[in-house]
């Protein structure tokens, strides 16, 4: 058996031999950059990432109001910062992957409407969500499942960050915020981000990385 199914069976050689590989695009970067156009508004060209491995989320934020199109060598992100809401439902991919759920419930805690978000394939993903209840989000968990009333503005905080992209998000919650917010434990964002804060600021974002 190999791709596709269920089990890949390698069997083992007695050597190796030199080959060229490039390294698949970081596609949960590339959704954090992407979450942060639909927050603040604005047009961005994210280099690399690979559209048709991202069908699934790409369908969720044009619904969300962030409209993206697939050039050579990239996607280009289009928002003007108004955000609609969605149901999410995590699922194996290529559904919407569990570590985007953090970025996409950032969004939807400022967007229109109420959507109602729901982890299909962990327990204890939504730890994050007591830390955007500290920057005015509104959001309630039941189970699995977490409905989420979007608020016209988050309001600055300290916070903490409990894993890779919950930190992230919390990052991309003060973008939306009024004021100034910290995210505590940036070093769980560091595990998974090269920079983070410097490409936000890049992109005009006020953000900076300290000690």
């Amino acid at each position: 058996m190999g791709q596709g199914h269920l089990r890949i069976v390698i069997e083992g050689v007695e050597s190796l031999k030199p080959a060229c590989h490039v390294v698949v695009p970081d596609r949960v970067e590339a959704a954090t950059l992407l979450a942060a156009v639909g927050l603040a508004g604005g047009e961005v060209m994210v280099e690399g990432p690979r559209a048709e491995h991202m069908d699934m989320l790409l369908e969720k934020l044009n619904t969300m109001g962030v409209h993206t199109v697939a050039e050579e060598g990239g996607l280009l992100a289009v928002s003007d910062g108004r955000l609609h809401c969605v149901d999410i439902a995590t699922l194996p991919y290529p559904g919407v992957a569990t570590d985007y759920k953090p970025l996409l419930v950032t969004m939807l805690s400022v967007s229109d409407g109420v959507s109602i978000v729901t982890e299909n394939l962990f327990s204890g993903r939504f730890r994050y969500i007591e830390e955007l209840r500290t920057l005015g989000a509104d959001i309630r968990t039941e189970g699995h499942h977490a409905v989420v009333r979007g608020v016209a503005r988050l309001r600055g905080a300290t916070v903490r960050a409990s894993d890779i992209r919950a930190g992230a998000a919390l990052v991309l919650a003060g973008l939306a915020a009024t004021g100034e917010t910290t995210v505590l434990g940036g070093d769980h964002i560091d595990r998974g981000y090269e920079d983070l804060a410097g490409k936000l600021a890049s992109l005009g974002a006020d953000v900076r990385r300290e000690p």
